[in-house]
């Protein structure tokens, strides 16, 4: 059994902070001004997060900064300068997503922990093991991690693994939702997230089947289908504890404080209740079940994932109820004892105050996070004798006993007074100020971090950062390549068909193993090179299907792989240095540092990366096309989810089928169950075409244009290819038909 866990609160207010540290929290984490992923939370500004990093500290708590956004080139630069005041103050960990900002702390900041995020989807040791040896001191774990992964993590790496235990759960994977962002412009990589998953959506069949909306198991089911309910996983803390994870993470940090208070409480009990008794004695108090409710609840809790891989049972089908009774009577408690009270560290005092003799003041106090004891002095004017009524023992202890408006409290003065002294009441304040204002310090110094590197950072626009990037990316004057790919084998003769495309990706969900030679045989008859499109995500199923076929992939001929996971790269690295490989723009390089840096995460492999699909064309200029891949057509994933809607609406028989959400708007959003691999993804209602954006693609001059079919049939995707190929290659002007979108191409993301 571990010795110690973390419990770690959520803050999204200086308040929030103050009653979670109340409430026992080990560690809060709480974002600054930018680049924190909940940019709608009451998050301070650098005077008041400098002064709770310093509360934290002297009561005995870590503070994290969520520094969890993909950040562009333009404002990678204001980065430094921005964390410059917090790392100085004595910042505990950097809580990151972008690999530039990763990259950046790194360098400039080498002894800043680094935690990687749950935005980074690590899914398993691979990607566990990548993020450490590149220098992530803690890994946040995905959120539908089960205990056996997180065991297998646990044992197979050694990292200081963090999981959340309770709080709204999201219905994608994080860090792979671009649902709010497409629809509305507000990204969750960004911290914007509109919450689009808790509206309402019908379920209706797939295309070709009648047009009834799908039932639920037990009768017709609600409309809320991506909403999950808040997780709670009190009754598994013993089995999660002792499968590794040493961070215990809360979420909320768009919670009030009295929330975050109620939360930690519990949570710190029953930590507390098992580190001292053992599993034998562990069990939960249905009140803090209630409690817990009490608190919020938008349709009942869950256990997660940790148990099962997904179901019906997670999620909350119905609207939250407009109004709730509140326990008032819980309010006034957790006002009382955690949100409205003032913490006081307990101090030991001596003081000396004899006639003749400075007046002296020691005082000894306890730093309660390294358990290392601060002792100080402070001395004042010579004593003076009385000429009339002499100053007592007790009434100097009473004096000097008056910490309040100090983060202090006197446990024990001790006063030897000579026989006949006389201060003035204002210099035994004085001396009192003098030396609390030294223990404070004395306190707090240890964690501060003083002085910088005197060279000037590399900057993202310099030409010097573009020399450095186009050597690494390639010149990009080759001439402009089209790439395909496809989810359904019955496509690739239309694909196969134009001369103009040079690779086709085979996805790994739609391609069978068993006819993987045949099918490289195609595409190179074709004058095609042939990829393999790993999963999406990167769990389980998806190790036992490499396990399984890596000799296959080896043999079967294949020209390149298509890496969708971090979890993938260490692989390719370690079992097929020889083939070409592409980075999806999932593996997100918002800004040319980042792609610098991910390219140094896989030594040896020929690697080349798509281009995100949140920065407009403007803003892809600044970071660069240079040997990258832009999407040019196809329908985007709005979401890549652990839960499966066809279990929800009905139920799922393991067979990859195609479903509708449609939403208030009356908008279709395709839903493909992938079996395979146990995830589902669901797609953008309109396809993505920038067809008639030839001239600004030229300007950017990427490496090769992508064209992405994942449930259009052979003669759409005939169509459409001939369409870009005669555009881009044969020199005649196309146009986009029906109804499609130009993405971010245009507008861009906050």
């Amino acid at each position: 059994m571990k010795k110690k866990v973390e419990v770690l609160a959520p803050a999204g207010s200086f308040e929030s902070m103050k009653a979670a540290i109340a409430a026992g929290a080990d560690a809060v984490y709480m974002g600054g001004s930018r680049f924190g992923a909940r940019a709608y939370a009451e998050n301070p500004e650098e005077e008041q997060f400098l002064e709770a990093i310093d509360y934290a500290h002297l009561h005995g708590c870590r503070l994290y900064m969520t520094v969890n956004t993909l950040v562009k080139d333009g404002e990678l630069e204001a980065l430094e300068p921005y964390l410059l005041p917090y790392y100085r103050r004595g910042l505990d960990a950097a809580i990151v997503q972008d690999m530039g900002v990763f990259s950046l702390l790194r360098e400039r900041f080498p002894d800043l922990p680094v935690h990687a995020s749950t935005q980074m989807t690590v899914t398993g040791p691979q990607g566990a093991a990548l993020m450490t040896r590149m220098g992530a001191s803690r890994i946040v774990l995905a959120r539908e991690c089960s205990l056996e992964e997180i065991r297998a993590v646990y044992e197979e790496t050694g990292a200081e693994l963090e999981c959340f235990v309770h709080g709204a759960l999201c219905y994608c994977y994080s860090g792979q939702c671009l649902f709010s962002s497409l629809i509305g412009g507000r990204s969750g990589n960004r911290g914007r997230c509109a919450q689009t998953c808790r509206l309402p959506f019908d379920v209706l069949p797939g295309p070709g089947k009648e047009s009834r909306p799908a039932r639920g198991r037990k009768g017709p089911g609600g409309r809320y289908v991506l909403s999950l309910k808040d997780l709670c996983t009190l009754d598994l803390l013993p089995e999660l504890i002792d499968a590794g994870a040493y961070s215990l993470k809360i979420e909320g940090r768009m919670k009030s404080p009295r929330y975050t208070a109620g939360v930690v409480r519990i949570y710190r009990k029953y930590v507390d209740r098992y580190l001292q008794e053992g599993r034998e004695n562990y069990r939960v108090e249905e009140a803090d079940r209630r409690e817990l409710l009490d608190l919020f609840d938008r349709g009942g809790q869950t256990d997660g994932y940790l148990k099962r891989g997904n179901g019906r049972e997670m999620v909350v089908l119905k609207e939250k109820p407009a109004f709730r009774e509140e326990n008032r009577e819980l309010t006034r408690f957790l006002d009382e004892a955690y949100v409205k009270k003032t913490l006081r560290e307990p101090v030991r005092g001596r003081a000396v105050i004899r006639e003749g003799e400075p007046a002296l003041l020691e005082l000894t106090a306890a730093d309660r996070l390294s358990g290392r004891v601060c002792r100080v002095r402070a001395e004042g004017e010579p004593v003076q004798a009385a000429t009339g009524r002499p100053l007592t023992a007790d009434r100097i202890r009473e004096q000097l006993a008056r910490a309040g408006g100090t983060p202090f409290s006197f446990e024990s003065l001790d006063v030897e007074a000579g026989n006949a002294p006389f201060v003035p009441i204002g210099q035994l304040n004085e001396l009192r100020r003098e030396a609390l204002e030294r223990l404070e310090e004395a306190l707090l110094s240890p964690y501060r971090r003083e002085g910088e590197k005197e060279t000037e950072p590399v900057k993202a626009g310099s030409k010097e950062a573009a020399a450095a990037f186009e050597t690494a990316a390639g010149s990009g004057r080759e001439p402009m390549r089209l790439t395909v790919l496809l989810e359904r084998r019955e496509t690739l003769p239309a694909a196969l068909a134009v001369p103009e495309v040079s690779a086709v990706y085979l996805d790994s969900a739609g391609f069978a193993p068993e006819r993987w030679e045949e099918d490289v045989r195609r595409c190179h008859g074709a004058g095609k090179s042939a990829w393999l499109a790993f999963p999406v995500i990167f769990r389980e199923p998806a190790r036992a299907w490499y396990r399984e076929n890596r000799e296959r992939i080896r043999t079967a001929g294949f020209d390149g792989l298509l890496l969708r996971s971090w979890e993938e790269l260490p692989l390719a690295c370690a079992d097929f240095p020889d083939l070409f490989a592409m980075a999806d723009f999932n593996l997100y390089t918002m800004n040319r540092r980042a792609e610098a840096f991910a390219r140094g995460m896989a030594p040896g492999l020929s690697l080349r990366f798509a281009l995100p699909v949140e920065l407009n064309a403007r803003e892809l200029a600044r970071r660069g096309c240079a040997g990258a891949e832009l999407l040019a057509y196809g329908r985007l994933p709005v979401m890549v989810s652990a839960q499966c809607v066809k279990q929800t609406a009905d139920r799922c028989g393991g067979t990859p089928g195609l479903l509708v959400l449609r939403d208030r708007k009356g908008k279709d959003f395709p839903v493909k169950n992938q079996c395979r691999f146990c995830y589902n993804v669901i797609y953008n209602s309109a396809p993505l075409s920038l067809l008639g954006e030839k001239k600004q693609i030229e300007a950017l001059a990427p490496g090769s244009l992508r064209l992405s079919f994942t449930t259009e049939g052979e003669e759409e995707v005939r169509r459409i290819t001939g369409a870009f190929a005669g555009t881009f290659w044969r020199g005649k002007r196309g146009e986009p038909s029906g109804d499609y979108t130009k993405g971010h191409f245009s507008r861009g993301v906050e």
